[in-house]
């Protein structure tokens, strides 16, 4: 059963052997539901969907397993020794090893940003494995102008000094897209973007993960993942943008409405990439989407 803080530690072994690690909520009991399973974004952990699955799972009428994974090199995790281990590809396999050691076939997944990308993978590598999907800022098509935002930040971010050094160096990052989060809503975004050694915050992933965002050419052409989104016409999909996101532009959210017959969206006003899932009526709107279109487990 889930410890007072709502959860039991998962481990588990990915292919290569390397440990993994992650949060499982919910009890094995909740049967009747499918499981969800939340991907995280480039340099997040599991830590990001603590309240939006503690909602789900402690839900009074349909309670349900929440499985967050923290991928190679994020979290709680270990470290890969090759860099180059760091990709969406061997990162879905991650997965496939997470869930089948959790004991879950078929699946509803949530993913942030790399998560979604990771879930369109998992959409051509394991067919009919997911039953639904919650992209959360995230299309096949990603605007160059938030990757290399992205990209510099990382190659120039400096240690924080103390946790409130780390609440103003989120502000000077992305206070101009989130202008309508509250100060509780920063002060937990800093303790999930890093952890805490000796009373004082550090980057909470691998250093090496920043190789392989290095290796990326501001001048290369991103990929795109157009046929893995089509391979999950058959998956109901709600899409979660945020209104301020330099990420995912709503040209693509539009375009990705009218290639999928079963798809819903919403926009979040007065944040960017990517929402945080548990802003105002986003939990409730996650679990109506859960319970309308999922098959039962």
């Amino acid at each position: 059963m889930p410890d007072q803080d709502g959860y039991t530690e998962f481990e588990y072994m990915a292919g290569d052997g390397l440990t993994l690690r992650g949060r499982r909520y919910g009890s094995r009991d909740f049967r009747d539901r499918l499981p969800l399973v939340c991907l995280a974004g480039l340099t997040r952990n599991s830590a990001d969907f603590h309240r939006i699955a503690i909602t789900l799972s402690t839900h009074p009428k349909h309670p349900r397993q929440v499985l967050a994974l923290d991928y190679r090199g994020r979290g709680r995790s270990d470290h890969d020794n090759n860099w180059h281990n760091y990709n969406p590809l061997v990162e879905a396999g991650d997965v496939i090893a997470g869930c089948e050691a959790a004991g879950f076939g078929d699946v509803a997944i949530i993913g942030t940003s790399r998560g979604g990308m990771i879930a369109m993978v998992l959409a051509a590598t394991r067919p009919g494995f997911m039953k639904q999907l919650i992209l959360n800022d995230i299309g096949p098509e990603i605007d160059g102008v938030g990757w290399a935002r992205i990209k510099t930040s990382l190659e120039r971010a400096r240690e924080p000094s103390s946790w409130d050094d780390a609440i103003e160096l989120l502000k000077e990052g992305l206070g101009r897209q989130f202008t309508a989060i509250t100060e509780q809503d920063w002060q937990e975004f800093a303790r999930t973007t890093f952890k805490d050694v000796g009373g004082k915050p550090q980057r909470n992933f691998d250093p090496g993960l920043l190789t392989s965002v290095k290796a990326q050419a501001m001048d290369d052409r991103l990929p795109t993942f157009w046929p893995q989104f089509d391979g999950l016409r058959h998956v109901p999909m709600l899409v979660i943008r945020g209104g301020n996101s330099d990420l995912f532009s709503a040209e693509t959210l539009e375009k990705m409405a009218a290639r999928h017959p079963n798809l819903q969206s919403i926009t979040v006003e007065g944040q960017g990439h990517a929402p945080l899932l548990h802003s105002g009526d986003l939990p409730e709107q996650i679990y109506k989407f859960l319970e309308a279109f999922a098959p039962k487990h």
